[in-house]
């Protein structure tokens, strides 16, 4: 699955201002119609790979909450979410070329960040399909290893102990 970055993400917004943002977290559930915005996270990563290699990227997270009631609500308009965007962005840079994960989880479902595989219009929605992340082994992508040694031949030890030593053909000597 291809990562969706920031700058296609907002792109993909600013076109739809008018529609509905929702989004589907499971086969047929949708995030609460009502989920607030908590925050925006910009969150450089620097790491060394099992192959020794250093990498770094960016993620920009989005946090969503559903409210503690079983308030059921219109779904944000994109507009909305764009103000909040705007706010944000007064105060912080978005690197434009950072992956979009959504960051969201529910009494049925744990807290985890997943990645934006899609962006649909539905009608009056716009509707962000989200797939978990998967864990991958960057030196193994490389055609490296994952750091373990190549397997060491093995040496035959003898038992001088159970030969008669110094003896001709002992092998001791």
């Amino acid at each position: 699955m291809e990562t969706i970055n920031w700058r296609s993400f907002k792109e993909t917004l600013l076109h739809n201002p008018e529609l509905e943002l929702q989004f589907q977290y499971a086969e047929n559930k949708r995030v609460n119609a009502a989920y607030h915005i908590t925050e925006i996270k910009q969150a450089p990563i620097t790491s060394v790979d099992c192959g020794g290699v250093m990498n770094s990227w960016t993620e920009i997270i989005i946090q969503l909450m559903e409210p503690n009631t079983a308030q059921q609500a219109k779904a944000m308009q994109v507009k909305k979410a764009l103000s909040i965007i705007e706010l944000v962005e007064r105060s912080l840079l978005l690197d434009p070329v950072a992956t979009v994960k959504i960051e969201f989880g529910n009494s049925a479902f744990d807290t985890r960040q997943l990645l934006p595989n899609e962006i649909i219009v539905d009608g009056n929605n716009l509707i962000v399909d989200l797939r978990p992340d998967a864990v991958q082994c960057k030196a193994i992508d490389r055609g490296g290893s994952c750091g373990t040694p190549a397997a060491k031949p093995k040496i035959e030890l003898k038992n001088l102990a159970a030969s008669a030593c110094c003896e001709p053909g002992g092998g001791c000597c």
